[in-house]
């Protein structure tokens, strides 16, 4: 098998893993996408920096072999689909021609599971470890890493990535007990914890100093949304546990996706794309808004309302947290208002510091108006009570039936 039909195997392969999210960016040059600095093609993806910056990725597998039979994966060992594995020194190889020909700027690399979790970490980690070290690569590199492998290849892993992960897959032990029975959330957990204590220890050494440490400086994971039953109260209860007692800067919600010749226990339809973007949504109300995960979804409620974004869902079930003074109220409070986001929570402190806030300042930060005014008080705006009466906000905010629903 040849080098370019590998890659087409293991990038394809690759493609399932959200943690590395793709901008859908698409470069173009004068010669069809094959020239100095094109971003397109096999196994190149676009992901984004924690400063912001889209940089493109080379996104593969190191092997789709796999010991493991995750019915959800379609690598698992029973799925009956074309086989690949690149040696470690053609990664290398890989990555620092695409780096060196402007296609690239960095590497994502995942494997599935050969001979055992610390065979393939050994592996993983020498394709990163050879890059840093003997071609001193000095681009992005994410590294997927496996919860059974030993500690100390996972220490390696991070020393030489800046972000590394754990799939998590699913949230609860009995979801994976289903669907994965060779994963134990337990061991994850433990995984990710050492990977806690690792990634502060290297951050104080760079704070007393170290200002050469090369280290990986978070860690990541991904889950599958729509496999089986599990709700978006299991989802969130989970990564709010990530988020807090893991440290995890990110949690990556993928909608579960059908495979050729899938299991009898997997469902026969993806579920509706809308259920992910809620759930990211959500996900952000944890990590920026102030909002705790009972607040988000309640035992009687475990899912979240496909037709209202969560901020204004939850508005719509506590109308009597409203209206809020943006003249007086606390940041925590305004940050509660539908409609408006974090930097324009901050532009609205500081501007009301120096004038009374006004409508037409609301307009100026780009602010629905619409959206906005049954929850807010300014100098010339006192949205009457019944604006907040439940049934004429519902009627406001849910969207309208489409011709085809109506009849």
């Amino acid at each position: 098998m040849t080098l370019d039909q590998k890659l087409a195997i293991l990038a394809d392969a690759a493609k399932y893993d959200a943690s590395c999210a793709s901008s859908g960016a698409t470069r173009r040059d004068s010669v069809g996408g094959k020239g100095v600095g094109s971003a397109g093609g096999a196994g190149i993806c676009h992901s984004y920096a924690p400063d912001g910056r889209c940089i493109s990725l080379l996104k593969i597998l190191l092997t789709n072999r796999c010991l493991y039979d995750c019915h959800y994966c379609i690598n698992r060992r029973s799925s009956n689909v074309r086989r690949a594995a690149f040696t470690p020194e053609e990664a290398i190889s890989l990555t620092l021609d695409f780096y060196k020909r402007n296609y690239i700027e960095g590497l994502f690399l995942s494997s599935g599971i050969i001979r055992s979790a610390d065979h393939t970490m050994e592996q993983v980690v020498q394709v990163a470890k050879t890059l840093r070290e003997v071609h001193d690569f000095r681009g992005y590199i994410h590294l997927k890493t496996i919860p059974e492998a030993s500690p100390e290849l996972i220490e390696q892993a991070a020393r030489y990535a800046d972000r590394i992960s754990i799939n998590l897959e699913l949230p609860s032990q009995c979801s994976l007990d289903r669907l994965a029975p060779e994963k134990n959330l337990g061991r994850t957990k433990q995984a990710m914890g050492r990977i806690r204590v690792k990634l502060e220890d290297a951050a104080e050494q760079k704070r007393t100093g170290d200002k050469k440490l090369r280290h990986a400086t978070g860690q990541s994971t991904q889950v599958i949304v729509g496999a089986d039953g599990a709700t978006d109260a299991d989802f969130l209860a989970r990564s709010d546990e990530l988020y807090r007692a893991y440290r995890l800067k990110r949690v990556y919600y993928s909608a579960f996706s059908p495979i050729p010749e899938p299991s009898s226990v997997l469902p026969l339809a993806a579920p509706p794309l809308v259920r992910e973007h809620r759930l990211y949504q959500a996900d952000w109300l944890m990590r920026y808004y102030g909002f705790r995960n009972s607040e988000i979804l309640t035992p009687e409620e475990p899912n979240l309302d496909l037709s209202l974004d969560p901020k204004l869902a939850w508005a719509l079930r506590n109308r009597q947290e409203f209206p809020v003074d943006l003249q007086k109220a606390p940041r925590e409070r305004i940050l509660r208002i539908p409609g408006i986001g974090v930097k324009n929570v901050d532009r609205i402190l500081l501007i009301r510091r120096h004038t009374s806030i006004r409508l037409e300042d609301l307009v100026r930060l780009r602010i629905s108006l619409e959206k906005v005014k049954p929850f807010l008080i300014t100098a010339d705006h006192h949205p009457a009570r019944y604006l907040l009466d439940s049934d004429r906000l519902l009627a406001r905010f849910r969207p309208k039936p489409t011709q085809l629903e109506l009849f």
